[in-house]
């Protein structure tokens, strides 16, 4: 038996690229169900632990989907942004802790999301080195944002404007890096945190400017007509916000009216959810209120039911290449007939021939079963490194 299998691992390591590409074929029928079967369920799980951790998401009426993808996963555009006011609406119900959400800005591709330090008290976000960001224009960091950047406290991150032809409105914001925040395995690595007020200062909403009636901008200063002062365009606008300028940032208009793209709501028990949920029944309200869970089980069933159309046709493409491996050992016989001949001729018995023939087919399937399972359990050890880097993306 010893020499069978040796005679037939050579003839195999003599055939290198023919046994290659079947062992490839083997391997890669064998693995793709599995493998996509696993890498299905961990993208699963952290979509469902993502969702199940945020109870209720508050935004503009719209698309779900596209609502919780941007509040809780940063990777979508929001549908639309809502008024400030509607998260004072949401708190003075009293009903839940509400945080506000605003995620449309980035930075080196890197999300920045507005909200309040409440809200790396709901995710139960640790800092490494550092501390949370108290006045405008101060950020904290995701770990993975940290990394990518080489950044460390105190340094700095400058905003990508969100229109590079609105000349007049948007402008970079160059941000102090105040904290950066340890590892959470989920989307907060890959993010920049900033107090919401920081990413009206961004939209152009805030600003400072020279204080016109200093003696350094009277050049600038066009009239004076008691407390008003008109000023021409050389006024300069500040790109930082620090404790010097700071009093010199404000807002114009209402607060109420400043923008939002969602906000999240923590209610303490089912009552209050419920209770709070209610509220946005109305047709004629101009806000929708969702439960996270439900949106993401209604998408993961819609991939479980692609994945099985996949797996259907993986199953096909298998059957197929079986087939074709089929096809390629029996022409190897026919080809090697006057071999087992001279075999046979030499005083080897036609049953040590065919156990010689079978040995080689018996080898390649091993050798493919063994390569598949050591795969699986590659992707299953590390598919959620995988998947957390196509969320990225």
């Amino acid at each position: 038996m010893r020499q069978t299998l040796y005679l037939a691992w050579r003839y195999l390591a003599f055939h290198r690229l023919k046994t290659s590409i079947l062992v490839t074929s083997i391997t890669l029928i064998l693995f793709l169900p599995v493998g996509l079967r696993v890498l299905v369920r961990q993208s699963s799980e952290q979509l469902t632990r993502r969702a199940e951790q945020t109870p209720l998401v508050i935004g503009v009426k719209g698309s779900p989907l596209e609502l919780v993808l941007s509040t809780l996963y940063f990777r979508s555009d929001a549908p639309g942004a809502m008024r400030y006011e509607e998260v004072e609406v949401a708190r003075r119900a009293a009903l839940a802790p509400v945080v506000p959400m605003s995620v449309r800005y980035h930075a080196q591709a890197h999300p920045i999301v507005g909200t309040s330090v409440e809200y790396f008290d709901h995710r139960r976000l640790a800092l490494v080195s550092g501390r949370r960001f108290a006045m405008l224009g101060e950020c904290v960091l995701g770990s993975s944002v940290a990394a990518a950047l080489d950044a460390e406290v105190g340094d700095a991150v400058i905003s990508s404007p969100d229109n590079l032809f609105d000349l007049a409105g948007e402008y970079p914001l160059k941000m102090t890096i105040v904290g950066i925040l340890a590892t959470s395995q989920g989307p907060d690595d890959d993010a920049i945190f900033v107090d919401v007020k920081t990413t009206w200062v961004i939209a152009g909403i805030g600003h400072g400017h020279e204080d016109v009636t200093k003696r350094e901008a009277a050049s600038a200063v066009l009239s004076t007509d008691g407390n008003r002062v008109v000023a021409n365009a050389s006024i300069v606008q500040y790109n930082e916000i620090t404790p010097e300028n700071a009093s010199e940032f404000h807002f114009h208009g209402d607060l109420s009216d400043h923008p939002v793209t969602a906000a999240i709501a923590f209610p303490p028990d089912a009552k209050s959810s419920a209770l709070l949920q209610g509220r946005y029944t109305a047709d004629d309200l101009p806000t929708q209120i969702v439960r996270p869970d439900v949106v993401m089980g209604e998408l993961l069933d819609t991939i479980l039911t692609i994945e099985s159309f996949i797996l259907a046709g993986a199953v096909v493409v298998g059957l197929a290449t079986i087939a074709s491996a089929t096809l390629v050992f029996l022409l190897s016989l026919r080809l090697r007939r006057r071999e087992m001949e001279t075999l046979v001729k030499i005083g080897g018995s036609r049953t040590s021939v065919a156990a010689l023939m079978a040995s080689e087919v018996v080898t390649v399937l091993v050798v493919g079963t063994v390569l598949a399972a050591l795969l699986t359990f590659v992707t299953s050890r590390f598919g959620d490194v995988f998947v957390r880097a196509l969320m990225r993306m």
